[in-house]
């Protein structure tokens, strides 16, 4: 491990609260700000971040070898898709 990877997890990792408290509008401080759609650019930035420095070191094929990114990518992507149906859910 080298500090690429520490940097490619923390921003995938880093990507979920921001993103989750953005559409939940809760307030947290972002690299962009305060502010619901602040958080989720940043938290959005972050993925592409991780994402971009994954393919350079790893390529696509790491995405096969590497089955705890994939994981975690997507536990991600399910909040992304799903978050603003949970919020509209549970904020009735």
């Amino acid at each position: 491990m080298n500090y690429i990877d520490l940097i490619i997890g923390a921003t995938l990792m880093n990507a979920m609260p921001h993103y989750v408290l953005g559409v939940w509008k809760g307030k947290m401080v972002s690299g962009f700000g305060v502010g619901n759609t602040k958080n989720i650019v940043w938290g959005f930035c972050n993925f592409l971040v991780s994402i971009g420095l994954f393919v350079y070191k790893y390529g696509f094929n790491g995405l096969v070898e590497n089955q705890l990114y994939v994981g975690a990518l997507f536990i991600l992507i399910t909040f992304f898709i799903t978050s603003y149906f949970w919020y509209k859910y549970f904020s009735k």
